[in-house]
């Protein structure tokens, strides 16, 4: 016996086309599955706001032509051995690098490690991305 549950839900028609509008540009084969995946992302900021334990990355873009940067970079991750899962380091050009940094750990940890590397002078661009140790979803 399988474990899928079916039930209905009201919608207003303009709220409803709206959505079957976005699926469709996301590439949903039924709303079920867009529905899932919402219902997901809820789950997964609950767990960030819970302060259970937690993964997500954290992206930066800099120029690694300003002084003193790449070094600053390294010391504040330093100061995280114990979210910090993996780094990765991409040049996307002769001044600009791409890294990506995956965590685990406590979310108020990860997002203090993103705040620090986002405030350092030079970084361009830094986003955390919230994800799950998958240990609390089905």
């Amino acid at each position: 016996m399988s474990s899928l549950i079916r039930f209905g839900v009201s919608l207003d028609k303009q709220l409803l086309d709206s959505f079957d509008n976005l699926i469709k540009t996301k590439g949903y084969s039924n709303r079920s599955e867009a529905i899932r995946d919402l219902i997901r992302d809820e789950l997964v900021r609950l767990e960030w706001r819970a302060g259970r334990e937690v993964a997500g990355t954290i992206s930066l873009v800099y120029d690694h032509h300003t002084p003193g940067l790449s070094s600053k970079l390294t010391d504040i991750q330093h100061t995280s051995p114990d979210i910090i899962i993996s780094t990765q380091h991409i040049h996307l050009d002769h001044h600009n690098c791409l890294e990506i940094i995956v965590t685990k750990g406590d979310p108020r940890d990860i997002e203090k490690l993103a705040a620090l590397l986002k405030a350092a002078r030079g970084v361009k661009h830094c986003a955390l991305s919230m994800a799950t140790t998958g240990k609390n979803l089905a």
